[in-house]
């Protein structure tokens, strides 16, 4: 009976380191499946945010160019009221007949 009791704990054993084994090696896999996940997220954030850089960037430089026109056509507004406020002809000249 002793050989059998011993021939019982060994395979119990066996079948144990088997089991711790499979669980490992299944952690394992999850935790590269995890890492996976979180690169492929990772990736895809980034690349979300220099999309919404670039949009933010050339909103930010359409405003700018909008302002900057603008002030131009004011300029030239004021520009073409001072114009249009002098005389055309020379003080002295007579009128073209």
């Amino acid at each position: 009976m002793k050989v059998g009791k011993i021939i019982s704990e060994q395979k119990a054993r066996k079948w144990l380191w088997i089991a711790l084994g499979t669980f490992v090696a299944l952690q394992l896999y999850f935790v590269q499946e995890m890492l996976a996940a979180l690169i492929l997220f990772t990736g895809v954030f980034i690349i979300c945010a220099v999309v919404a850089l670039v949009l933010y960037l050339v909103d930010r430089a359409s405003r700018w160019g909008l302002d900057l026109a603008g002030h131009q056509a004011k300029r030239a507004l004021v520009a073409a009221e001072e114009i249009s406020k002098k005389q055309l002809r020379r003080p002295r000249s007579e009128p073209a007949q």
